[in-house]
């Protein structure tokens, strides 16, 4: 892999678009660098992307299948890597260890169980377009990634976790320095890995000593009655799993859909006006501007034949998910433009087979029950900056604002 010219993906995700046609143009798949130096392998196709997620000779498993795992301490710049292919959860379990792994957390998410936390969804975000309504009357700006996109999901996935309210603030920090690319240091990696163990480690404990009727108390119990299903290790990086992926998909989402709606105002007047469903701005949304872009990594377990180019069993490839979503052999030559009417639900931004996101039903309730009222609540709503000076959190990975500033309107 050394002596192949390799693209280098920006650290900082400034223009996911522009970079994801870039590839595009290479090739259905493209030797690309990972922030830090890491060589993998990027495909730039909704069908090539689908195909390499659903192979069973593609793996999520670094220590049994990239065969670079071995140097990762070779290489200080790769150790934010670590975080996301050497943890012990589903995310990078392969074979029965995933299917053992997502079955202790998938009931939590079942459509039932998501159906019956909707109530306090609504009820949440009533409580926090109130608050939004205070701090803008008299015609200040707010922040609708702070006082709303962010807020809801962490309390939702918080109380379902049975984390206490002062941990919260720490659990978002914390998701958000790992989805940050922009710093590659070996100490920002390490501060990372231990905060990890602090911030999880005090969940843990806490349920232990006051269980409750909660995913953090059940998993505890797991562990301590069957140790071959769930280790202590297992136990830690699940709960940062769910408290990830249950809650910066759903920020993203969010942001990325008001932006989208207020930057395409005859969209906005079809939703109003019913002629568009919510249900087509949360797809489109997860289409176009998915809440992850790429997800590291999965690794060929076998060589992997992709047109003229063989991927070497043990490289790894990234998961384009923003590349797919923007496929014009999929969906058009207008692939790359928002369209709430497209009706097209047929997107990987949740992954699809034995990945897919298990909270991929609460996200979309979430969002579903949070934009409605928004908008409903406020009908002048409108950008407080033109948008090309709004800020992309600064990662490869999560696709989505720094900040959403808007005016409520009267």
């Amino acid at each position: 892999m050394s002596d192949i010219a390799r693209i280098p993906l920006d650290p900082f995700g400034t223009d996911i678009a522009a970079e994801s046609a870039r590839l595009r143009a290479l090739g259905p798949v493209v030797a690309v660098e990972l922030p830090g130096g890491a060589p993998a392998w990027a495909p730039t196709g909704y069908d090539l992307l689908r195909e390499l997620i659903l192979d069973p000779l593609v793996s999520k498993d670094a220590r049994r299948h990239w065969r670079l795992w071995p140097r990762l301490a070779d290489h200080p710049t790769w150790s934010w890597i670590a975080t996301w292919v050497g943890v012990a959860n589903m995310l990078s379990a392969y074979g029965p260890d995933h299917t053992r792994l997502r079955r202790l957390v998938a009931p939590s998410f079942t459509h039932r169980r998501t159906e019956a936390l909707r109530p306090r969804v609504a009820a949440v975000t009533a409580e926090l377009l109130d608050a939004l309504e205070a701090e803008g009357a008299d015609g200040r700006p707010v922040d609708l990634r702070a006082g709303l996109a962010h807020p809801l999901p962490i309390r939702v996935i918080c109380e379902l976790l049975g984390a206490p309210e002062e941990l919260r603030p720490d659990a978002g920090r914390l998701i958000a320095d790992i989805m940050d690319t922009s710093d590659q240091s070996p100490e920002r990696a390490a501060s990372v890995q231990e905060r990890i163990g602090t911030v999880l480690g005090a969940l843990i404990a806490h349920r232990r000593e006051d269980p409750g009727d909660d995913l953090t108390t059940e998993l505890i119990r797991v562990r301590d009655e069957d140790g071959d299903r769930l280790c202590d290790e297992e136990l830690l990086h699940t709960l940062l799993l769910v408290v990830g992926a249950g809650f910066e998909t759903t920020v993203n989402l969010i942001g990325n859909a008001v932006v989208a709606l207020l930057t395409h105002p005859g969209q906005l007047a079809a939703v109003r006006s019913g002629q568009v469903g919510w249900e087509g701005v949360v797809e489109e949304t997860l289409r176009v501007h998915p809440s992850i872009a790429a997800l590291p990594l999965r690794f060929a377990v076998a060589d992997l034949k992709v047109g003229e180019v063989t991927i070497p069993a043990g490289d790894a490839i990234i998961t384009t998910y923003a590349c797919a979503g923007l496929d014009p052999a999929r969906y058009g030559p207008d692939a790359a433009g928002f369209d709430a009417a497209r009706g097209a639900g047929d997107h990987l931004a949740f992954g699809v087979g034995v990945h897919r996101c298990v909270g991929a039903p609460l996200a979309r309730m979430e969002a579903l029950t949070a934009l409605p009222a928004l908008f409903a609540r406020f009908p002048g709503l409108r950008l407080a900056v033109p948008a090309d000076e709004l800020r992309h959190v600064p990662s490869f990975i999560a696709h989505g604002w720094q900040e959403v500033p808007v005016l409520l309107g009267a």
